[in-house]
């Protein structure tokens, strides 16, 4: 497989998503906010849930991939990658990580079925886990807040944050909050080292870089052109960076990125938040981005430099020119009730996944959007979300695409 995402909207081949599992059980109300979530799902809720979205996405004839099991494949080919991981692990779990190294090192390495091991890393290690060597009284009798030396990693089954396909290759997301910083250790270890990528995959961005981006703030828009959302959880200093990477490579075909400066607020976290593309000419978008929204063109200049203007005009006429398009539609959030638009912005309605072009997956409980959506000619396909809402994210956020056709 090569990684091959050069459009939002051609059809889903292949995806990467995580089943919500022993890392959503460590959530208590003291640490939702640290955790970034605003209430404590039902695991099994969730899990029934997430199941019902894998089964809708297999029924479209996507091939589903599993995180736990691609990085369990991962880790299982060689012994020294798994200890690479495990060390690359420990220095991103923070300073307790780092203090209790050894320990951690140890308790990891004796898991027998990498599996296990695997979950482990997820669902957090306590220091009563740890079998402690060595005189360290006062790290010992000193109790913080939490329990943890490795935290849970609860946002995990948001797989399209950690990392951004584009075309070729792939943009290793620095995250934007401590608690998901070693998301990304995953899936760079799957797609540096997982037999299943037939040819070394160009990293566009580093983990390691000191300026936040997601992937959620990313979108393919095809013909050249990439989307990308100067948000609370992505700076310009890494759309600049990125920008640079890209333009570099003469096999990324991105030849023009507009950056959409949107409020640094939660609910607006990422640009998937509150736009979406459905169709090739047609997005979802939250009406409250429009109001004075600055829109920047990036274009490559030479010796390895690049060229920033700000657009004049309306979000719907720059599309439209550079997607060379007569056609373009916006579908807003919530229609006109302003009410209604809140609310579902809020539940996600504005994050749709399109598995091909005029057909998308939809949290169910957005009615009025989604009634607009089909209006509009566009095929839902609605899944529950009220567990899986919990944590700030729809369709779009829980997938990240490996493979979509060139159509």
């Amino acid at each position: 497989m090569q990684i091959s995402v050069f459009s939002e909207v051609s059809r889903l081949e292949h995806v990467l998503i995580h089943r919500p599992g022993a890392e959503l059980e460590q959530l208590t109300p003291s640490r939702l906010e640290h955790m970034l979530f605003d209430d404590i799902p039902f695991v099994t809720g969730a899990q029934k849930e997430h199941d019902a979205f894998a089964q809708a996405l297999k029924k479209e004839g996507v091939k589903v991939h599993y995180l736990a099991d691609l990085i369990t494949e991962t880790l299982s080919q060689d012994e020294e990658i798994k200890k690479e991981f495990i060390e690359d692990f420990i220095s991103h779990s923070g300073q307790s990580a780092i203090y209790h190294s050894e320990e951690i090192g140890r308790l990891l390495l004796s898991f027998e079925n990498t599996h296990d091991m695997v979950i482990k890393t997820m669902a957090g290690i306590s220091l009563d886990e740890l079998n402690s060597s060595g005189s360290r009284p006062l790290a010992k009798l000193v109790r913080h807040e939490s329990p943890f030396v490795t935290i849970p990693i609860p946002n995990l089954y948001f797989t399209r944050d950690p990392m951004a396909s584009i075309g070729h290759g792939a943009s290793l997301s620095s995250m934007y909050a401590p608690t998901r910083k070693r998301e990304t250790l995953y899936t760079k270890y799957i797609l540096k080292y997982h037999s299943c990528f037939s040819s070394p995959v160009p990293f566009y961005y580093d983990l390691n870089l000191p300026y936040p981006i997601e992937g959620g703030d990313i979108l393919c828009l095809g013909n050249g052109l990439l989307l990308i959302g100067i948000s609370q959880r992505t700076a310009p200093e890494a759309i600049e960076l990125l920008s640079k990477n890209l333009f570099s490579d003469p096999n990324c075909h991105f030849k023009r990125i507009l950056a959409l400066d949107i409020p640094k607020i939660r609910a607006f976290m990422h640009l998937d938040t509150v736009m979406t593309q459905v169709d090739v000419d047609c997005f979802t978008i939250h009406p409250a981005i429009l109001h004075n929204l600055k829109i920047y063109s990036i274009v490559p200049k030479a010796k390895g430099d690049i060229k920033v203007n700000e657009e004049s005009g309306k979000l719907h006429s720059i599309l439209a020119k550079y997607m060379l398009s007569d056609n373009i539609k916006l579908i807003p959030c919530g229609g006109s009730d302003t009410i209604a638009a809140q609310r579902e912005q809020w539940n996600d309605a504005s994050n749709t996944l399109c598995i091909r072009p005029g057909t998308v997956i939809v949290y169910d409980r957005n009615a009025v959007t989604n009634a607009i959506i089909q209006d509009e000619g566009i095929n839902i396909i609605e899944i529950p979300g009220s567990e899986l809402g919990r944590g700030r994210g729809g369709p779009r956020c829980m997938t990240m695409p490996l493979v979509r056709a060139l159509e």
